[in-house]
């Protein structure tokens, strides 16, 4: 298996490469988003959102308010973002929600659902209520004292009340109907909450505990409403590999229980590209694979990744920005893969 870091399929694929204007029309709001979109939608279908649930792959500054060591609105972070700001993205630029709905054409940058500068309108067109350090297994956010998944379904309910409050239930049912739902978490319950800390242990072996994970992942997509894309970013692991066969037949027995043609729940195999991106990285055009940018680029992650790091002179040759999290280059090229791989079964 090899990534694609320069282009989507041909025409001659269902996905194609082209750029276009997208204009969305509401019932009682008109947005014009110029994103250029790199992948081609059927005339019917529309992707009006991209909501995102999970941890710090995802968390575009959810945390930045908690009292928490898992944030990052605080250089180096954000070194590569528009103006050089950290926003509590844990990256030195885009992370995958901003990239994929750059890439569908919904808008350029998805913010945070808790930023005080989101506007009424970035609600029409998707928000992320992910936190970092959250997972599957309520040990984890507990540990890193950060917003649970409970939390995010809870600031989940509260964002449809304010749609509908916008445009009227009607167009709101669209939206959640028909957005794109990316939910990406199981990293932090494997490397911080059973093997590094060692809570679960006492409990579980990797196979049981995999096995709980599965059903707390499983419970957590019964409950949205749409189409689902499913990405747990799990580290290149033996228990990840555990873990990635597992959910895979789980989710698939749960798509066809629902027996709804609405909602389409597709997993995302991440573990195999990250692995492939990381021992391949010279084919990917990387530099440096086996540490981060980051300080010494081996333990530092979130906020003992500071100012007072020295950071590497050239990150776009180095596919991890800190100890644990990829570069925008990086993402690039795994949401690249992403698209061209897995949008044809979400559609």
């Amino acid at each position: 298996m090899k990534l694609s870091s320069h282009s989507l399929p041909s025409s001659s694929s269902s996905i194609m490469l082209f750029s276009v204007s997208v204009l969305l029309i509401f019932s009682c709001i008109c947005t014009i988003i110029t994103t250029e979109a790199i992948v081609t939608l059927p005339k019917n279908i529309v992707i009006p959102a991209v909501i995102v649930f999970g941890d710090s792959i995802v968390d575009q500054g959810n945390n930045n308010n908690l009292t928490s060591s898992a944030k990052s609105n605080f250089p180096p972070y954000g070194k590569d973002f528009m103006g050089g700001i950290p926003t509590g993205r844990f990256s030195n630029g885009k992370t995958p929600p901003d990239l994929v709905a750059e890439d569908l054409g919904v808008k350029d940058l998805l913010p945070a659902y808790l930023d005080p500068s989101l506007q009424a309108t970035d609600l029409l067109t998707g928000v992320s209520f992910a936190s970092g350090g959250t997972g599957f297994d309520p040990q984890s956010p507990q540990i890193a004292a950060v917003y649970t998944l409970d939390d995010q379904l809870k600031m989940f309910k509260e964002y449809i009340g304010k749609l509908k409050g916008m445009v009227g239930e009607d167009r709101t049912n669209f939206i959640l109907t028909n957005s794109l739902y990316l939910v990406v978490a199981g990293s932090n319950d494997l490397t911080n909450t059973y093997f590094l800390l060692g809570i679960r242990r006492l409990q579980y072996d990797i196979d049981s505990y995999t096995d709980f994970m599965v059903r707390s992942a499983s419970n957590f997509v019964k409950v949205l409403p749409s189409s689902s894309f499913i990405i747990y970013w799990v580290k290149p692991i033996l228990s990840g590999k555990l873990f990635n066969a597992k959910i895979t037949g789980a989710l698939s027995s749960l798509s066809n229980s629902l027996n709804d043609a609405q909602v389409r729940i597709v997993y995302i195999d991440i573990y195999n590209p990250i692995l492939d991106l990381i021992q391949n990285h010279r084919e990917y055009g990387f530099a440096v694979a086996d540490k981060g940018c980051c300080g010494s680029g081996t333990i530092e992650a979130a906020t003992s990744c500071n100012a007072l790091c020295e950071t590497c002179s050239d990150d776009s040759q180095y596919v991890f920005w800190d100890s644990f999290h990829p570069t925008e280059r990086a993402y690039k090229v795994l949401v690249n893969y992403i698209l061209q791989k897995y949008i044809k079964d979400f559609l």
